[in-house]
């Protein structure tokens, strides 16, 4: 008696939940398996899409049969219920697998004729096209739903799906908190981290400052949304009004200006500490007087404060001590003249040639 395995699939949970798939494809298979007999030594059953490759329990069978080299049978329904793309059919190809199709009447193996291995490539690429065409209609039928204003997918935070109308409403209990963090934001006094702390506090929910950003740039709140790279105005209740959203688009365009600095100090960014090779900082004390210090980066430094005027005199004292010899500086002037002689040659050319194409 030849060992072999069972696999039953069905593509969704919903035909899992109707309860008569898997038990009639499994009784079904079981049947088949002791008319022929064969001994059953492991059963697998997944419950999705066979349109991508990494079943969960495909994955199982495949690796139960690269370890059990007395087992090289699968008995499945039939070609679809098996594989819908062309990965797991070389996978199952490759171990050396003898595959009993009861439905179609057909058993592949290596030594299986040439016209059964035609008819099983067909019923592969038949099942491909299925899934492919099954794509193109979803897609149309969600964007056709788009068009109508109804949001072809789960909706964000604030909202719930109606399954039974088919339609997106208020959350009541979740639309509160999607309110108020938009007008905490919009004060302008909340950074995204301190929002997350304020919606944990008041709410006792955990959001990732990544998930709010989202969340505040996503226009579904405030009755439109985009599907597909466009923008569709939406039959959903907003939860915010425009003006408050725009508020709250602008706060974040302020966040990502560039920052200019209040003061300017002389010799920012050009000293490490001799201590411990921290960089060198300023700071105005008594709002009149500049002090630089080490940054500390490292731990407590015993580098003193020094004042601007004091380290201005002190680095005034190292480039007196510095002696450029005459021929050195005389060779810096003429270079310095023959490059502003050929940059005044250049713009000079550069004018010829406009006033010629003016002309």
């Amino acid at each position: 008696m030849r060992s072999a395995v069972i696999y039953a699939r069905v593509s969704s949970k919903d035909q899992e939940r109707e309860g008569y798939s898997i038990p009639a494809q499994l009784k079904f298979l079981r049947e088949y398996a002791q008319k022929n007999d064969f001994r059953i030594k492991q059963e697998f059953v997944d419950v999705e899409t066979a349109k991508m490759a990494g079943r969960k329990r495909f994955g199982e069978m495949v690796h139960f049969l690269e370890k059990t080299v007395d087992c090289r049978v699968v008995i499945v329904e039939k070609t679809d219920r098996l594989y819908r793309n062309l990965r797991d059919c070389l996978t199952l190809k490759d171990l050396d697998i003898e595959i009993h199709l009861p439905k179609e009447g057909q058993i592949i193996s290596k030594d299986a004729r040439s016209q059964a291995k035609l008819m099983h490539g067909i019923h592969v690429v038949m099942a491909r096209n299925y899934i492919e065409n099954l794509k193109e209609e979803v897609k149309k039928g969600m964007r056709e739903k788009a068009e109508q204003g109804i949001y072809p997918s789960r909706p964000p935070v604030g909202y719930r799906n109606n399954k039974a109308e088919h339609t997106i409403e208020v959350d009541s209990e979740k639309a509160p908190l999607a309110r108020r963090m938009f007008e905490l934001y919009a004060t302008g006094q909340y950074s995204l981290s301190q929002l997350r702390l304020a919606v944990k506090s008041e709410f006792g929910v955990t959001m990732a400052k990544g998930y709010l950003d989202r969340l505040l740039k996503n226009p579904f709140y405030a009755g439109s949304f985009v599907w597909d790279g466009k923008t569709y105005l939406g039959s959903q209740t907003p939860l915010v009004d425009r003006s408050l959203f725009q508020q709250v688009q602008t706060v974040f365009q302020g966040r990502n200006k560039l920052k200019y600095r209040k003061h300017d100090f002389a010799f920012r960014g050009l000293l490490t500490c001799a201590y411990d090779n921290c960089l060198v900082t300023a700071e105005i004390k008594k709002a009149k007087y500049t002090y630089y210090r080490c940054t500390g980066s490292r731990g407590k430094c015993e580098l003193p404060y020094f004042r601007e005027e004091d380290l201005g005199n002190r680095l005034g004292q190292i480039l007196k001590d510095i002696h450029i010899p005459d021929q050195v500086l005389s060779q810096l002037s003429e270079s310095l003249l023959s490059e502003k002689g050929r940059e005044a040659a250049l713009q000079q050319a550069q004018t010829d040639r406009l006033q010629k194409r003016l002309a």
